[in-house]
C-alpha cells in the first residue's frame, strides 16, 4: 500500500489508483460524469490521493480554470466590533460557496483603502466586499466599470450604479428619536461619527425629520463629534453637556459613541436615566445585562456580511450584477431602561 509522502504528485496518485494522469485530475476536479469515469474508479482515485496526502495546487488550478477563488474585504477598522462582525460574516459566506477570503484593514484612510484595493486586484481576486471609508467613491466605481463584482457594505453612495448594502439608518433612527420625543425629551444632544459619511448623514437627516414633525428644529449646536469611535464620543459628550447642561437626553450614533459617552456621563457626576436618557445606534451584545440595560437599535450586522456574500459571488457566477444595486437591511430598536420620562421642571 502506497505510503504518505511529501509533495505528492498527480502522477503519483494516477500510479497508485492504476489510471492515467488525465483520469485522476478529471475525477479529483469533480468531472468523472462529464468525462464517463465510472463512480467505482473516481472513488479509487480519491481515496489515493487521501493516502497519499495529495493537495492540489492551487495556483495550477487557478491557471487552468482562469479563477482564483478570492473575495478580498476590505474594511475600516478591524478593532471595531461591527466591521469585525462583517468581515467574519463574509468569509463564512463566501467560504460555504467555495471561496477564499483575503482580509484588509484600510485604517480609515481613503488613500490607503486605494492602495489595498488595487493591490487585491492585482491578485487577480475574482471580487471584492469593501466596507468604504466612505468620503470619495471614485476607485470603487472605476474597479467595477472594470467589470470587478464588486459589493459596498455600510458607508455607501448614496446615489451610485454600484451594488450596495447597508442598514435602514434613517428608519433606526427615526425609531429612536420618536421614543425620546415620547418621554418628553426636547434638547436631545447628538454623538455623531464621521460626517459626510451615508450612516451620519441619513441619521442626522432622521433626528430633524421627527423634530420637525413636532414642531422644533434641529439645533446645529447638539450635533458634536467627528468619528464612529470611543474617543469622539467620550469627547463629544462631555462638550455638549458641559456647554448645555440642559440636555435630557443623548443619541450616540454608534456603539463605541455610546461607550464613550457612558465614561463622560459618569466622569460629570449624571447617572442615567435619572438625569440623563441614552441611546445608540448599534446592538451591544452584553446592552440587557448592563448596569442601566442600554436602549439601541440593532443592526443585523451578520445578515449585512451574509448579504453582500451572496450578492458578489453571485456576480462572480452570473457574470453580471444584480439589478437592485442598493439593498437596505432592516432593523429593530430595543427598548431598554437608558431613556427615562423627563422630570417636571
Amino acid at each position: 500500500m502506497p505510503k504518505p509522502r511529501a509533495n505528492s504528485t498527480l502522477s503519483d496518485v494516477a500510479k497508485a489508483a492504476g489510471v492515467s494522469t488525465s483520469t485522476a485530475s478529471r475525477a479529483l476536479n469533480g468531472l468523472a460524469s462529464k468525462y464517463r469515469i465510472s463512480e467505482s474508479t473516481a472513488k479509487l482515485v480519491k481515496e489515493s490521493a487521501q493516502r497519499l496526502g495529495f493537495r492540489p495546487s492551487q495556483v495550477a488550478r487557478s491557471l487552468r480554470l482562469q479563477r482564483t477563488g478570492l473575495v478580498g474585504i476590505v474594511v475600516p477598522d478591524l478593532s471595531n466590533p461591527f466591521f469585525s462582525a462583517i468581515a467574519r460574516a463574509v468569509t463564512v459566506s463566501a467560504e460555504a460557496e467555495g471561496f477564499s477570503a483575503l482580509l484588509a484593514d484600510s485604517d480609515g484612510s481613503v488613500e490607503k483603502e486605494r492602495e489595498l484595493i488595487d493591490q487585491l486586484v492585482s491578485r487577480n481576486v475574482e471580487s471584492l466586499v469593501v466596507c468604504p471609508v466612505g468620503l470619495e467613491f471614485d476607485h470603487l466605481e472605476q474597479v467595477a466599470e472594470q467589470g470587478v463584482p464588486l459589493v459596498n457594505v455600510d458607508r455607501c453612495k448614496a446615489e451610485s450604479s454600484m451594488v450596495q448594502v447597508t442598514s435602514d439608518h434613517l428608519t433606526g433612527t427615526r425609531q429612536a428619536i420618536e421614543l425620546l420625543v415620547e418621554y418628553g425629551h426636547r434638547r436631545i444632544g447628538v454623538l455623531q461619527g464621521l460626517p459626510g459619511t451615508l450612516p451620519c448623514d441619513l441619521r442626522i437627516q432622521g433626528v430633524r425629520e421627527v423634530l420637525d414633525e413636532i414642531g422644533l428644529s434641529l439645533d446645529e449646536s447638539l450635533i458634536a463629534g467627528d468619528q464612529f469611535s470611543e474617543e469622539s464620543g467620550y469627547r463629544s459628550a462631555r462638550q455638549l453637556l458641559s456647554k448645555y447642561p440642559d440636555i435630557t437626553a443623548l443619541f450616540a450614533m454608534s456603539k463605541p459613541n455610546a461607550f464613550g459617552a457612558i465614561r463622560a456621563i459618569c466622569e460629570l457626576g449624571l447617572r442615567i436615566p435619572d438625569d440623563l436618557s441614552l441611546v445608540t445606534f448599534d446592538d451591544v451584545e452584553f446592552a440587557e445585562f448592563m448596569r442601566v440595560p442600554l436602549t439601541t437599535i440593532a443592526q443585523d450586522v451578520p445578515e449585512l456580511g451574509r448579504r453582500a456574500a451572496s450578492l458578489v459571488t453571485e456576480q462572480v457566477r452570473l457574470g453580471k450584477p444584480p439589478l437592485q444595486t442598493m439593498h437596505k437591511v432592516p432593523v429593530t430598536l430595543m427598548s431598554r431602561a437608558s431613556v427615562g420620562k423627563v422630570s417636571p421642571s
